[in-house]
């Protein structure tokens, strides 16, 4: 089953959607039958790639409010975090300018390490307050992984893997794609938003059908209490 996310690294909701489909692919049964594919969409391509503002100056300055207003809008983006697990630090989140994390993320996909790459740089965003205009933390990431940061540094210097990213901007388009996280399944079924997780296992059910796959049975239970070769026990 192919799935494609259109998706930011800054993007809050896209790191809880994340979250909840890859705990849906394991409840509903289809571990290893699924390739998902990142999809780059910049939701803030305005801004800078040195010295960029806080999250929370970013956030006032956008909703002409003030910081404490700022706070309690993003308590309950927090809360909404811990629901799937994740421990959001909003206090130590500054804003980046995402288009070399996204290039490097196409880099990464040759050696099939995009979706460990796309964790850790969302981790250290959302949970470690890393700074994404920073090259080190990107290439540290990348060291991680095992790839060769040399290349990775030629990478981050270079506009390799532009097109790529024009591509995607050009699918969202003709997807009217507008906001993230967004999720195409088998390139026939849609969700928007990090919607609760019964929607994704509703959805993948939808989409295995047409990409013509089986749950894989999943057990449960601690196998007590059975029968077997004539003798029954606890």
């Amino acid at each position: 089953m192919k799935i494609e996310v259109f998706s930011d690294f800054t993007c809050p909701f896209c790191y809880i959607g994340k979250r909840e489909l890859e705990r849906a692919i394991d409840l509903a049964g289809y571990s290893g039958q699924v390739e998902i594919e990142y999809k780059a969409y910049q939701i803030g391509s305005e801004t800078p790639k040195k010295d960029a503002p806080t999250l929370y100056e970013s956030m006032a300055t956008k909703f002409d409010s003030t910081i404490e207003e700022v706070k309690k809008i993003t308590q309950d983006i927090a809360i909404r975090a811990e629901e799937v697990g994740l421990h959001y630090n909003f206090e130590d989140m500054k804003t980046a300018h995402t288009e070399k994390a996204h290039r490097l993320a196409k880099w990464t996909r040759q050696f099939d390490k995009e979706l460990a790459y796309t964790e850790e740089l969302m981790s250290g965003y959302f949970t470690e307050g890393k700074d994404l205009n920073d090259d080190m933390f990107l290439l540290k990431v990348i060291g991680n992984l095992d790839l060769d940061v040399e290349v990775a540094k030629d990478v981050l210097t270079s506009n390799d893997f532009s097109e790529a990213l024009d591509k995607d901007r050009y699918d969202a388009q003709q997807l009217g794609v507008q906001s993230v996280p967004f999720f195409v399944f088998e390139n026939r079924y849609g969700i928007k938003g990090a919607e609760p997780n019964e929607v994704f296992v509703r959805t993948l059910h939808q989409a295995a059908e047409i990409a013509g796959i089986q749950p894989v049975l999943k057990m449960v239970g601690d196998g007590e209490a059975i029968c077997a070769d004539g003798e029954c026990k606890l």
